[in-house]
This record gives structure tokens, C-alpha cells and sequence, in this order.
């Protein structure tokens, strides 16, 4: 099989050093997924005083997740055609401006369409950051930094999401959850124009319209689809109607891009690489993992345990910091043990503290029964999530950086919709058929039991997809 090259494109002027990039795409990231999360707690607040219904609630959080997912695919092609740089000031502005308007919103339309706006900024900037990182860093050892350093900004903000968005409403206003954003992105902005001042790429490329366009729409559907099973059942016509749409409109978005279009959004050749196939495929199956691990948990310590809102985020609080240290300490050891070492000592991790975590029950305490498998787990997502960001984007020519990024971003997203869909459903089957009902603490613990123990096999899973990943060849030290 003929690779393309790995090897990075000569070094570029920058007008700024490693550490601020570093800093500018690590704070990027925290930004993206903290917005995904912090607007949870302050739901009740934001529905109480714009008067939405239970059911546009929802869409505060889903249009938000429904654009950030499906325009994932062309911001990455577009970081690739109009450089990095411009695509991230361009996400950032929509995103300060979107969150400014959300802050200040009035009606329950106005906040709705500002989520969708905060959506499209954020699909601008992630594939952005990750093309950043593949272009800025050349030697591996830095790029794998750069990887863990990355994830585990994520991570930190997913968790910091949980606890600030109570916090936030209770001692301020819901409206500081968005307009937080708004002096942060203003720096940020300040900071990418300076210190990415010498990365465009100089190419000038029209997009692909029919492959944004199809692309774009059958993610859309197709998670949309996804979401709606929390309220329908699956063969329901709200369901299975969107999926196959969406089904249908990414053959379509296949057949545009490998027969017709001139310069395809998503060139299927990346495929040919086998990090690039391996790894979205095991991120699209990983997706699921931290679902498992932060959002069930967190409702087992509430529903099960009796723990308020922000306890159950401050008994996260260690898994966090673990999964922070993992990243960061096990960035160095990709270039010289590959991928493979790392993902199976992370599935390793998940099978121990998923399996254990099954073992839980409405008398289970904290620190055995939810403490150590966490532990587990944060330590298996460390070596997991950013071993398999940097699988599924290396191997790559540096025009097609953004595309890749965009492309395994968008599987990690799909892989999480789904996994929520799938595992709250079988949850609240497995609880409602308890003696006692679904409500009572004992029967939502084996519905969560559940949870935790297909969480398990997932790893398993993983685990068995990973000896597919490219051997680790020494000549990359």
C-alpha cells in the first residue's frame, strides 16, 4: 500500500512560540467543549424566564450539538483551503458574536438561533485547532504532546462545564453561562492573528457545495434522528424517518465525492491510510466511552446516591484531574511505543472499571463503589482519546490536515450521540422492568448497571479493532 508521506512540510516562520500556540488551540478546545456542557444546569433557570416548553428546552442544547456536529466536515475542508488561522478567527468571531446574542436573548427564538450560530462557530474552530497542531508541530514527539496537551483541555472543560453552569446561575445569572464567552474569545481572537500569523496555506480552492451541502445534511438528519429516540421509540416515524434521510443523503455525499466532484471535500483516499480508517472507526466505537463514564455516573450519584448537582461534580473532580495526568504523561510515550501499546492498556482500564463499576447498587458508598472505577476509566479515556486523535490524523499531507481533524472530530461526535441515544434507552428499559418501578433508586441502579457493563464490552471492542492499527515503525523517533 503506498502511504502518503508523514513527513511534515518544511518549518514556517510563526511570530509567536510553541507554548502560545499550544495554549491558544488547548484553550480553544476547553472553550467548545465547555459550552456543550455548561448550559445543562442552567436549563431550569433559562426555561423559567423565557417561557419555552419542555420540548424547545431541549433544542437549547440540540441545535447547539446538531450544527456543531454537521458542519464539522466542511469547517475542517475549509481550515484546508483557507488556512487555519482564518477559519479560527472565523470561528471564534461567530462564536464571541453568537454568545453575546444568547446572553442578551430575550425570546425563546432569539436563543434557540444563537445556539444554532455558537454551533457553527465551534465546528469552525475544532477541526481548525487540530490542523493547527499537525501543521505547528512537526517533530512527533511535540505533535504527541500537542495531542495530550489538547485532549485533556477538553476533558477539563467538559467536567469544569458540570460544575461552573451551577455555579454560574446560581451566584450570578444564566446569561453569564454565554456571555462569558465573549472577552474570552475577544483575546483569543487577538492571540490566533498574532501567533499564527505565518500558517495559511496559500491555496485557493473553491469548496465542494454539493459535498457540503450533502454532507452536512445527512449528519444533521441523522443525529437529529438519533436525539429523538429519548422521547419516541425507535421504530417510530420521528426516528427512523430522519435516519434513513440522513442515511440516504451520506451515500449520496460518497457517490458526489468519489464520482463527481473535482475537488472533493472529503477525499476518500484518506482512506487508503490505515491510521486514518482504523482510528475513525475506533473513535465512532469510543464515543460512547466518556458518555458512560461522566454522564451516567453523575446521575447514578444523584439518582442512586441522594448527591445534589454540585456533588456529584466535585466526585467527579478526581476522575478528571486522573484523566488530565493520564493525557499529558502518556503524550510523550506515542512516538516511541505507537498506538497500539496505548489503546490496549486503555481498553485494558475500561473493561477492569466498567466491569467493576457494574457491580454498583443503591448501598454501594463513594469511594469503592464509584471513586476507584472511575479512576479506572479516566485513566483508560488519558491513553485512549488522544492516541486515536493522533492515529486518525497522522499519515496525512498537510493540505488535507483540516479535512482529517474535521473528520475524526465528527466520528467522536457521532459515536457519542449515538452512544447516549442507545445506552439512556436501554437504561430506562432495563429500570422501568424492576420490581418498584423505574423511579426508585434500586431499580435506576440496574438500569445504569447496564450501562456500565456495555460500556465494558465497548472496551472490549476497542480493544479487539486496535490490533488493526499501523504498526509502530521506530524510524519516526
Amino acid at each position: 500500500m503506498t502511504r502518503v508521506n508523514a513527513a511534515p512540510q518544511p518549518a514556517r516562520p510563526r511570530t509567536a512560540p510553541t507554548l502560545m500556540i499550544m495554549a491558544l488551540v488547548c484553550a480553544c478546545q476547553f472553550m467548545v467543549i465547555l459550552d456543550s456542557s455548561i448550559v445543562n444546569l442552567a436549563l431550569p433557570s433559562i426555561g423559567e424566564e423565557l417561557g419555552f416548553t419542555p420540548t424547545g428546552l431541549a433544542w437549547v442544547v440540540n441545535g447547539y450539538l446538531l450544527t456543531f456536529a454537521g458542519f464539522m466536515l466542511p469547517g475542517g475542508r475549509a481550515a484546508d483551503l483557507f488556512g487555519p488561522r482564518r477559519m479560527l478567527v472565523a470561528g471564534l468571531s461567530l462564536f464571541s458574536a453568537s454568545s453575546l446574542a444568547g446572553g442578551l436573548a430575550s425570546t425563546p427564538q432569539v436563543l434557540v438561533a444563537a445556539r444554532v450560530a455558537q454551533g457553527v462557530g465551534a465546528a469552525l474552530m475544532a477541526p481548525a485547532t487540530l490542523s493547527v497542531i499537525n501543521t505547528s508541530f512537526a517533530e512527533p514527539n511535540a505533535r504527541a504532546k500537542a495531542f495530550g496537551a489538547w485532549s485533556a483541555a477538553g476533558g477539563v472543560g467538559g467536567t469544569a462545564g458540570a460544575i461552573a453552569g451551577g455555579a454560574i446561575t446560581t451566584g450570578l445569572s444564566w446569561r453569564w453561562v454565554f456571555l462569558i464567552n465573549v472577552p474570552i474569545g475577544a483575546v483569543l481572537i487577538v492571540v490566533a492573528m498574532t501567533a499564527l500569523a505565518g500558517t495559511r496555506t496559500g491555496r485557493r480552492e473553491s469548496l465542494d457545495l454539493a459535498g457540503a451541502v450533502t454532507g452536512t445534511a445527512g449528519l444533521a438528519a441523522l443525529i437529529y434522528g438519533v436525539m429523538q429516540s429519548a422521547d419516541h421509540g425507535w421504530r417510530s416515524a420521528p426516528v427512523v424517518g430522519p435516519i434513513v434521510a440522513g442515511l440516504l443523503l451520506l451515500v449520496v455525499f460518497t457517490v458526489v465525492e468519489a464520482r463527481f466532484a473535482t475537488r472533493p471535500m472529503m477525499p476518500l483516499r484518506l482512506f487508503r491510510t490505515r491510521g486514518v480508517a482504523v482510528g475513525n472507526g475506533m473513535l465512532l466505537l469510543f464515543g460512547a466511552i466518556p458518555i458512560a463514564m461522566w454522564y451516567f455516573t453523575s446521575l447514578f450519584l444523584q439518582n442512586v446516591l441522594g448527591y445534589s448537582a454540585l456533588r456529584a461534580g466535585l466526585g467527579q473532580t478526581p476522575a478528571a484531574v486522573t484523566f488530565l495526568v493520564i493525557a499529558r504523561w502518556a503524550a510523550p510515550l506515542l512516538p516511541r511505543t505507537g498506538a497500539r501499546p496505548l489503546v490496549l492498556a486503555g481498553s485494558a482500564c475500561f473493561l477492569a472499571g466498567f466491569g467493576w463499576l457494574a457491580q454498583t447498587h443503591a448501598g454501594s458508598g463513594y469511594p469503592t463503589g464509584v471513586l476507584g472505577p472511575t479512576l479506572l476509566i479516566a485513566t483508560g479515556i488519558g491513553l485512549t482519546f488522544p492516541t486515536l486523535m493522533a492515529a486518525a490524523t497522522a499519515d496525512v499531507a498537510e493540505g488535507d490536515a483540516g479535512i482529517a481533524g474535521g473528520l475524526a472530530t465528527t466520528a467522536s461526535q457521532v459515536g457519542g450521540s449515538a452512544g447516549l441515544a442507545v445506552l439512556a434507552t436501554a437504561a430506562g428499559a432495563r429500570a422501568a422492568s424492576q420490581a418498584g418501578g423505574s423511579s426508585s433508586p434500586a431499580a435506576l441502579a440496574t438500569g445504569y448497571d447496564l450501562v456500565f457493563l456495555t460500556a465494558a464490552g465497548l472496551g472490549l471492542t476497542i480493544a479487539v479493532v486496535g490490533i488493526l492499527l499501523p504498526r509502530h515503525r521506530r524510524d519516526r523517533r
